[in-house]
């Protein structure tokens, strides 16, 4: 992942602009009091009359508190994630930031289907993951700005809030570390949809849970998920893709959040590769590691026994989803990595663990 970078400098152009736009909003706004960073505290009670939400709502985050007032019409999403848990609850952002996999509007297949029925064309896409582009999201003309699965500085909120009311990331979570759940659930609690976007994640735990009554053999094994980036990248216990293996049942090495520490992952120095020798590893994007894995690697009984299983990001939709991990993918990944896992898990190399399509 690359993280969102702030700018050098703000024009002066944009920010008459974004101060212009800031004032004509009355959907949503914007606090800096920080006294409880990370969490979503309803200004009133947001359960109505046959379960519709009731506004304000108030949403605090790294950088203060944003208080919604009613449902904003225009919401532009500048994390990498959020556009799934709109679109789930039936609701299409104007604008979206392409984080990988450049699909129309960085809506990937699992949710193109459900953007469909609702008759939406894809958003707009603003800027990539690489770089903010304020121009292009000011140009969208947003009354709210979702930043929940991102990684934005002072500066970028800052100039972003000078655009329309933003909800940052969390602040008890590293950058890009809200679960899924609990990015689900405010984004619910946003749009209005709080029960709609409960029983979204209801499904999906009850997905998790027949899958790991489907293979005990997952529940206290342990897992990891690697990628050959810079020698051996290990993604975190606060990581989307760390979480889903933990929420499958598996158990993440003891010494991995040492690694990682304040971060979503961490570089695996050569002497420390014993760390990936557990019961199944997952890698991501992993071409031709048996030819370039360190001699470490190779002696180790996770890949002398076949226990490894290989996704391609960028080539197969199963792939995106293991990065990808929101409301709307995590069942197509469920179906997909799990009978992967059990084939390598059971470390019998005459078991051929499926291929990721293409």
């Amino acid at each position: 992942m690359i993280a969102v970078m702030h700018p050098r400098r703000m024009l002066l152009a944009i920010s008459t602009l974004c101060v212009a736009l800031a004032a004509s909003k009355g959907a949503a706004t914007a606090s800096t009091d920080t006294t409880a960073p990370g969490s979503t505290e309803p200004a009133t009670d947001n359960t109505g009359a046959g379960g519709e939400a009731a506004y304000p709502v108030t949403i605090a985050h790294k950088y203060g508190e944003t208080t919604v007032e009613g449902f904003p019409e225009r919401i532009a999403v500048v994390g990498l994630l959020e556009q799934d848990a709109l679109i789930g609850l039936g609701v299409v952002p104007v604008a979206t930031t392409e984080w990988f996999g450049e699909h129309p509007g960085a809506v990937w297949p699992w949710a193109a289907d459900e953007l469909e029925a609702l008759g939406a064309e894809p958003p707009v896409v603003v800027g990539g993951s690489a770089e903010m582009n304020f121009e292009s999201v000011a140009a969208q003309d947003p009354d709210l700005i979702l930043a929940l699965y991102s990684g934005l500085t002072a500066e970028d909120y800052e100039l972003l809030s000078a655009i329309a009311p933003t909800i940052a990331q969390p602040g008890e979570y590293i950058d890009y570390g809200i679960p899924w759940d609990e990015l689900t659930l405010t984004v619910g609690q946003v749009v209005g949809k709080s029960d709609e976007a409960a029983a979204l994640v209801a499904d999906v735990e009850a997905q998790f849970a027949a899958a790991t009554e489907a293979h005990p053999e997952f529940v206290g094994a342990t897992s990891v998920m690697a990628t050959p980036y810079e020698g051996v990248w290990v993604y975190g216990p606060e990581d989307v893709r760390g979480r889903f293996l933990t929420d499958l049942g598996f158990e993440l090495p003891a010494d991995l959040a040492e690694i990682t520490g304040a971060e979503f992952g961490g570089d695996l120095s050569d002497e420390h590769l014993d760390l990936l020798d557990v019961d199944v590893v997952v890698w991501l994007d992993a071409v031709g590691l048996a030819e370039q894995a360190p001699a470490n690697y190779t002696s180790l009984a996770v890949h002398q026994e076949g226990r490894e299983v290989f996704v391609d990001s960028f080539g197969s939709t199963l792939g995106g989803a293991t990065s990808f991990v929101t409301v709307l993918s995590l069942p197509y990944l469920i179906d997909g990595l799990t009978p992967m896992l059990a084939a390598a898990i059971d470390g019998h190399t005459a078991t051929s663990v499926p291929a990721t399509e293409e």
